[in-house]
């Protein structure tokens, strides 16, 4: 093992990294519902928020390709073999996932899709052991992802909560997780050969694209565009820039259980961070937070128990 797959491997400094990540993406949850309003994007209009969210990651593309370029003191272009690799990620990482995602939030709630979405960190795990091949699966594993996954519907889970369900809501955000679930041993797979960076920039670009097309075909539009706007805009694209290239990086020298359990963070901090900037305090009561962390805490270090102990 080199220096580097040691630093990447290391306990605080995966922690460290996935911590980070996961605040980036649960400032994500709010800062969306910000830019609906600013860019006055009603809650049913599905192309609208497609083509946002296809605008947010075409530029995200871009901060991507232009930080890892300075970062490796090189234009980061990916190998001509490489192409097909990036096409495929951008599928199921981007286009399948947020378009399907955005289109199902519309028929559902959000506590229904926050909980259905959490689902993909099982899926991931069950796609790297059983389609993938990547891990074996244990009980440790499993125990960790339901202490996780219970912490997640304790927070988003309230007392006149509808459970119904559709094909058109929560069947779509389900499609999404699975998607979301194969990405991430698409990019532990394809990370072997080129950098990860790359790779999240000009799948991001292409997937981009493609919503952003998707979304005007289908009458998509932003009807009000803003400095205000803009500047969200651009912080939705370094979120995903920086977060997606941070997690591609982890992926390539860790298992694929070891990093995925961390998103139960995601929730957890949207919800709080939510409280924080939209005043949603009623769903951010202080115990279920409180306890909604000690079980997703709880989850995280069942998975990578065994991980700690080797490298203690």
């Amino acid at each position: 093992m080199n220096e580097k797959e040691k630093r990447m491997t290391s306990t605080p400094i995966v922690i460290a990294m996935t911590m980070f990540c996961c605040l980036l993406w649960g400032s994500a949850f709010p800062c969306i519902k910000i830019g609906y309003k600013l860019f006055e994007i009603p809650s049913g209009e599905s192309f609208s928020q497609i083509l946002f969210g296809g605008t947010r990651f075409f530029l995200a593309g871009i901060l991507a390709v232009l930080m890892g370029s300075v970062g490796n003191k090189k234009i980061l272009i990916p190998k001509k073999e490489s192409v097909p690799k990036i096409f495929i990620l951008s599928l199921f990482q981007t286009v399948l996932q947020y378009t399907f995602f955005y289109m199902g939030l519309a028929n559902t709630t959000g506590m229904k899709s926050s909980i259905i979405n959490s689902s993909n960190i099982f899926l991931s795990i069950l796609a790297a052991v059983f389609v993938f091949r990547q891990e074996k699966l244990s009980v440790r594993k499993v125990l960790g992802c339901l202490l996780g996954f219970s912490g997640v519907v304790l927070i988003n889970i309230t007392e006149n909560a509808d459970m119904s369900l559709s094909f058109r809501g929560e069947g779509l955000i389900l499609i999404a997780a699975v998607s979301k679930a194969f990405s991430s041993s698409f990019t532990k797979k394809f990370s072997a050969e080129e950098n990860p960076v790359t790779l999240s920039g000009y799948q991001f670009i292409f997937g981009g694209f493609v919503m952003i097309m998707t979304g005007l075909v289908f009458g998509g539009r932003l009807n009000n565009i803003n400095s205000k706007g803009l500047i969200m805009l651009l912080y939705l694209a370094f979120i995903s820039a920086a977060a997606f290239s941070l997690w591609g990086i982890l992926l390539k020298y860790n298992p694929v259980s070891r990093i995925s359990v961390f998103g139960f963070m995601n929730p957890v901090f949207g919800v709080i961070l939510s409280a924080v900037f939209l005043s949603e305090e009623a769903v951010a009561e202080s115990w279920k937070v409180t306890v909604s962390l000690m079980l997703v805490v709880l989850g995280i270090i069942t998975v990578n128990r065994k991980h700690t102990e080797k490298t203690a």
